[in-house]
């Protein structure tokens, strides 16, 4: 007997500042952000006993997890083995990490473009975390989901968090961020997918090279072409006083990623110019940029001149979500549980259902 759908909301995410701060010995890049999320986002609908099949009369055992895939950018990745999906990694490695059987079979509603530097993936594989705890009650704060976060990818514990704070180290720091004030935002990608491995290695040639891209930022150096931590020394009055904070701030990474794909010239420029967008900016790795704007009426007019005049482009107003009220506290000194890494066991037969089901 299956029970009823745990829904969970993937909410695209935004750095709305992105400083590269230096590079360790092994080679990952720390940072320092700022993330807000987006109302906008992927979701996630996971039923618990409902991964149990009937075979010829008989009652399997389950196979583990099962992933069904839907929404605009479903197909994106229903050619793919569900079992690299970072959803159904999820599941497992937060299944193993606890003892537990994780007889679900999880619907995700992909909404947002892939490798278009918002989260996507990350942030379907923390929804996907965050319903496993309300199913098996675990609480909101433990440990182990950031554990099992931070083994998954550097975005995912921050995804998990779900709320605006700083992003450090190479996601293992989380720090408390300033409310943010009522902002609205309009999402714009040219649907062209940026790998984000891809713009770290034309971050890193351009460094060797002294040349653009060498992620010198804002010119407050930390030392080799790095940028120095810019936190916010105040609570940001409204969009405006967010918007001048922010101008202060750079995305390192915007130089590189226009080197992977110059179009992303072309949505930066549209919210530039677009009625009463406060800054217009890249987010995280791209191809996806958004603008800021006062009023929720603003953005939806910029966004219906954007779309009109570039109809190919993923055009999205929305809102910056508000710090929930009693929202637990940010973890401290998350330990990746290196386990998480292990790509789960193959799904033992397809199932389409018409849903792209493995």
């Amino acid at each position: 007997m299956t029970g009823i759908p745990i829904v969970e909301a993937a909410p695209a995410k935004l750095n709305l500042y992105l400083h590269v701060t230096g590079r360790r010995a092994d080679g990952y890049h720390e940072l320092d952000s700022l993330v807000a999320f987006a109302e906008y986002g992927d979701s996630i609908a996971l039923t618990p006993g409902a991964a149990r099949v009937t075979l010829r009369g008989a009652d399997l055992p389950p196979a583990g997890p099962r992933l069904a895939i839907a929404g605009p950018y479903g197909p994106a990745l229903m050619g793919e083995n569900p079992a690299g999906n970072l959803v159904m990694r999820a599941a497992h490695a937060l299944a193993a990490r606890l003892g537990r059987e994780a007889d679900v079979m999880i619907a995700l509603t992909k909404a947002l473009p892939v490798a278009s530097g918002i989260g996507g993936g990350s942030a379907d594989a923390a929804a996907c975390l965050r319903a496993l705890a309300r199913l098996w009650g675990v609480p909101a704060d433990d440990p182990a989901l950031f554990a099992v976060a931070a083994g998954l990818g550097a975005d995912v514990p921050v995804c998990v968090a779900g709320r605006s704070c700083y992003f450090g180290g190479i996601g293992d720091l989380l720090d408390e961020a300033p409310d943010l004030p009522e902002t609205h935002v309009v999402l714009v990608n040219p649907n062209v997918p940026v790998p984000t491995p891809a713009v770290f290695k034309a971050m890193a040639a351009a460094r060797a090279g002294n040349g653009p891209g060498n992620g010198s930022g804002n010119g407050s150096g930390s030392g080799a072409g790095f940028s120095a931590p810019a936190r916010f020394t105040r609570r940001p009055a409204d969009a405006g006083d967010l918007a001048a904070l922010l101008l202060e701030r750079t995305n390192d990474l915007t130089a590189p990623a226009l080197t992977v794909a110059p179009v992303i010239a072309d949505p930066l420029a549209a919210l530039e110019r677009s009625a009463g967008c406060l800054i217009a900016r890249l987010s995280g790795s791209g191809a996806t940029s958004f603008g800021l704007y006062a009023t929720a009426a603003a953005a939806e007019s910029a966004a219906t001149a954007i779309a009109a005049a570039a109809p190919g482009w993923w055009v999205k107003p929305t809102r910056l979500l508000p710090t929930p009220a009693g929202a637990p506290a940010l973890p401290r000194g998350i330990v990746a549980d290196r386990a998480a890494a292990v790509p789960p066991p193959s799904v033992p037969f397809p199932d389409t259902g018409g849903w792209g089901v493995g």
